[in-house]
């Protein structure tokens, strides 16, 4: 399999967010994913569950050659194993060490129980928009074929600051 341009998200709001960022780049790059861009880090205003720490977030762009469900299980096996709860032990959308979601894979449209690609609220999220069209300014979105930035001014009244490299 030829490799696949990724795009992935991580976030964190529970301990020191910049290491667990920093330590989930580390063992990504440990396996079949190489890391082509990094945005700059933005600390954002929690969107769901709001009565938690503000996150520290950024966008990753990576190319693999794994599958989509072989990196999902891979991203799921890196949160676990830096400390991430999931299930009965953790409030759904709530605070984490740390959280890794995909985004975009190339150009595929996926929608599984367990993985819908592209991300199903990126679109909803500045935190995901600004620094993916940080990286990628000209990145459209698979399917539609709009320009990513164009999503922004929707979001433009959820709070975000970007940090200073």
């Amino acid at each position: 399999m030829a490799s696949k341009l990724v795009y992935l998200s991580l976030g964190s709001n529970i301990g020191d967010r910049e290491k667990a960022i920093n330590d989930a780049l580390i063992a990504i790059e440990h396996e079949q994913i190489h890391i082509t861009a990094r945005s700059s880090l933005y600390e954002t205003e929690p969107q769901d569950v709001t009565d938690q720490p503000w996150f520290l977030n950024q966008v990753a762009c990576c190319e693999t050659r794994l599958f989509p469900l072989q990196l999902l299980n891979t991203l799921l096996r890196i949160e676990r194993e830096l400390g991430r709860l999931r299930g009965s032990g953790a409030i759904r959308r709530g605070p984490r060490t740390i959280d890794i979601d995909i985004l975009l894979y190339g150009s595929a449209n996926i929608d599984l129980p367990q993985l819908a690609i592209p991300h199903p609220r990126m679109l909803e999220r500045r935190f995901v928009l600004e620094p993916i069209t940080e990286i990628a300014p000209d990145l459209k979105m698979p399917g539609t074929g709009k320009p990513l930035k164009s999503y922004l001014p929707a979001v433009a009244a959820q709070k975000l600051r970007k940090l200073l490299p």
